[in-house]
């Protein structure tokens, strides 16, 4: 059976994960406002995620962060330009050129169940791929007007099952999606090209 792709992330309200030049300042300013020992459902999400898709510019995200956030839990990032890899990260961390569908096939081979799709290109290129099972999205109150959009090109439409909803006292909402597979369209895109081939 081929691995579950599930998507966890935060959005402002009008739609976008980031500030054009990658900025996610919005999103760390708001989360100050998180009352002391919530995490909105993330360690949860977590507990029984095998292996991490993320794109170039989210990994430099992450390298930004104090310590590498995933332990040894297998990371592949993917880039068609390469990616340099610091010397202290562990070797669970490797880069992949592979297109989404052979990557899953890859990762569901040396045993993931659950792989964690981050990144809005690369969310986008999964979803374009067919490949995406299920959708959380924490909306924050905040209007950024523009920047780098959760959501690209699609084939057709792609239909969700609502599960549920989460209201949080400090603003945020979270919304937790099923992809409606038997509607699913597919196709691979190329996000360097935003054209599906």
């Amino acid at each position: 059976m081929v691995a579950k792709c599930s998507v966890f992330i935060a959005t402002s309200l009008d739609g976008f994960i980031a500030r054009s030049d990658g900025s996610i300042a919005w999103l760390n300013e708001a989360n100050k406002s998180i009352t002391p020992g919530e995490d909105c459902g993330y360690s949860k999400f977590m507990a029984d995620v095998d292996a991490l898709v993320m794109g170039r510019n989210t990994f430099e995200q992450v390298l930004t962060f104090d310590s590498w956030p995933y332990g040894s839990t297998p990371v592949a990032v993917v880039s068609q330009r390469g990616v340099s890899l610091p010397s202290n990260l562990p070797p669970s961390v490797s880069v992949s050129n592979e297109t989404p569908s052979a990557l899953v096939a890859r990762l569901t081979e040396h045993g993931a169940k659950k792989i964690y799709v981050d990144g809005g290109l690369t969310i986008q290129s999964f979803l374009a791929a067919g490949l995406i099972d299920d959708i959380t999205i924490t909306v924050i109150p905040v209007l950024l007007g523009s920047g780098r959009p959760l959501f690209g090109p699609l084939l057709a439409d792609v239909r969700l099952t609502h599960e549920s909803t989460t209201a949080f006292d400090f603003g945020f909402v979270q919304n937790r999606y099923r992809i409606i597979r038997d509607a699913y369209p597919r196709g691979e895109f190329n996000v360097a090209t935003s054209t599906f081939l």
